[in-house]
């Protein structure tokens, strides 16, 4: 049968979402700044984009045949991504629990929010930050609180040896630097 005589299912299914799930009955840690980048973004689709595309549909609508009109399927193919989107942002930023890292400024050990310079067996260094899951992003340096990196370095001090398992094997890790963001937002000391 072609494509184009199947009906597709508007689901409430996340599983299509490239978003990563939250493990079972944790909660969705989050820095304020990655709160309010998903709040904006919730408010973005909700005010601006979805209003725009209902416009758009409404007038493909309105020129009659429905079937072959571009603007109509794609209007309501957007449409029903942005509104997967709403829900998927709203479920999120309900189950949010802000945590100002600036809290622990000054401190050694490593929680939710600290940047991490740790050393490597071979001497070669990295720093990531530990961030939410909906604000991480790894080509800025940035992993999950629930990553495996960020589960071993969790709760250790500067100067303390964790052990990372790595496909390749166990990985010895020495944190070399805490960060944290100052208390007025400023940069990490």
């Amino acid at each position: 049968m072609s494509k184009a005589f199947t009906k597709e299912l508007d689901t409430d299914d996340e599983d299509d979402l490239p978003e990563a799930r939250l493990p079972q009955g944790s909660r969705n840690y989050m820095t304020p700044a990655g709160y309010a980048r998903l709040r904006a973004e919730l408010m973005h689709l909700i005010d601006e984009e979805r209003p725009r595309v209902v416009e758009t549909v409404s007038w493909a609508a309105s020129n009659g045949d429905r079937s072959e009109n571009g603007d109509y399927l794609y209007g309501k193919k957007r449409l029903r991504e942005i509104d997967r989107r709403i829900r998927f942002l709203t479920k999120r930023l309900e189950r949010a629990e802000v945590v100002d890292p600036s809290v622990h400024h000054g401190k050694d050990q490593v929680f939710f929010g600290a940047t991490v310079t740790f050393a490597r067996a071979d001497g070669s260094e990295e720093t990531v930050t530990i961030l939410g899951i909906d604000e991480a992003d790894s080509r800025q340096g940035q992993v999950s609180w629930i990553s495996p990196v960020a589960q071993a370095l969790l709760k250790a001090r500067e100067g303390d040896e964790v052990r990372l398992r790595t496909p390749a094997g166990v990985d010895v890790l020495e944190i070399v630097r805490v960060q944290y963001p100052a208390p007025d937002g400023g940069t990490p000391s």
